[in-house]
């Protein structure tokens, strides 16, 4: 009856409360999100707003008229957290390859999204509804400036592919190179077609699947990083 209780500590329990590594864990998972919400949040206004045709208009368009704080909101939100995943990256990564310039690159992404929530696109293809149709004869400076920071985000996420498949390359992972690799070419071409200043549903549509890819690649890059920083905390489940 005096026999001493013994109690044994798990150490796979007692790793995984390292606080560096749940920190980490954390900011990758708004790497998870962001895109989830991204496209959710344009798409439901895609659908109810009068006037917006997905085939043909830009998502920015949406940060006109009344409504228009539910897609500046969007860009701010989900840039905010695409500049924390980068944050995360950054502790993930610690050295070699692309361990600099991948974090980097994709928080120049966030920080061009959270400007192109602050500098509204301009009104154009008859969107807000009363807008003349084609583009406007003159681009204001919020509207130049909002595509600048749309375009430089694009460049720079389509860089931290090419950064990440080159990191991928080299340690072995061959099947997350070529996705990397693939990703950047598909939103460069996807990019390259909205660029052309073409509404055609083709260049419009295929500009939202290679977003749509781009946001997964993400995804899947930040679960697999936090898995790796996962497996480097505990030891005994690598």
């Amino acid at each position: 009856m005096n026999d001493a209780i013994t109690i044994s500590r798990d150490p796979v329990s007692t790793e995984r409360c390292d606080p560096a590594a749940r920190v980490t864990g954390s900011l990758l998972g708004f790497g998870v999100i962001a895109g989830p919400v991204y496209v959710a949040t344009a798409l439901v206004q895609a659908i109810f707003r009068p006037g917006f045709d997905l085939t043909r208009d830009d998502v920015s368009l949406l940060s006109n008229e009344s409504l228009g704080w539910i897609q500046i909101g969007n860009f701010l939100f989900t840039g905010a957290m695409v500049i924390a995943c980068a944050l995360g990256i950054h502790r993930a990564l610690k050295d070699g390859v692309a361990a600099t310039w991948a974090p980097r690159l994709l928080a120049l992404y966030g920080l061009g999204l959270v400007a192109a929530g602050i500098f509204v696109a301009d009104p154009m293809n008859g969107f807000p509804p009363g807008t003349p149709a084609g583009r406007p004869a003159s681009i204001s400076t919020h509207g130049m400036l909002h595509i600048a920071a749309a375009g430089l985000a694009i460049l720079c996420l389509i860089a931290a592919c090419f950064v990440f498949a080159r990191r991928f390359a080299e340690l072995g992972h061959r099947r997350w190179a070529i996705a990397s690799w693939a990703t950047g070419v598909l939103f460069f071409l996807g990019f390259g077609g909205v660029a052309s200043g073409s509404s055609s549903p083709v260049v419009v549509l295929g500009f939202w699947l290679a977003l749509l890819v781009a946001w997964g690649w993400l995804a899947a890059v930040s679960v697999f990083l936090y898995r790796t920083v996962a497996a480097a905390s505990n030891p005994a489940t690598a």
